[in-house]
């Protein structure tokens, strides 16, 4: 997805999951409004304990200020919407129980699919908050998807802070 909202070029492959290493890049909503994404492969079950390299990629996600969790809901998806959803929940929780604190959107992928609407349903029933649906490929609400992201990261930034000392 990082390539299609921001000038990123990541290497992708052709299996689940596909970015294979943490990308960055800069979107751009409009003249005035930018933010940084990084786009971080997807986590198996054990990354905490440093299966695969899930480690080394939760070491990234504990510099990012929200999280957005990307979900293949199409009937061709090589886990069920809600187990992926929730392995990678669990192992970001195993790793560090406050990064399950930070704001987060769900977003559901593959809507240009026969029947994933059902996966994505399915998936806001379980996450009980609204899922932003997006095709990727084709672009299909990927601008709604930033302006939340946006959103997410403005309250972020508004919250008091508390210093220790």
């Amino acid at each position: 997805m990082l390539g299609k909202v921001s000038a990123a070029r990541p290497r992708v492959s052709n299996h689940p999951f596909t970015t294979l290493v943490p990308n960055l890049g800069i979107v751009e909503l409009d003249d005035f409004t930018r933010f940084v994404m990084a786009d971080m492969p997807g986590l198996i079950e054990g990354a905490h304990d440093g299966k695969g390299l899930g480690d080394e990629f939760l070491r990234h996600i504990e510099r990012t200020r929200t999280l957005v969790h990307l979900v293949d809901v199409s009937p061709a998806a090589e886990t069920d919407p809600i187990e992926a959803y929730d392995t990678v929940q669990e192992e970001i929780g195993l790793y560090s129980p406050t990064l399950l604190e930070r704001p987060s959107l769900v977003a559901a992928n593959k809507l240009d699919v026969q029947g994933a609407e059902d996966g994505a349903a399915r998936l806001e029933a379980h996450v009980g908050a609204e899922v932003v649906r997006i095709s990727a490929l084709v672009g299909a609400g990927l601008r709604e998807l930033l302006w939340r992201i946006k959103g997410l990261l403005d309250s972020e930034a508004e919250r008091p802070t508390s210093a220790c000392g």
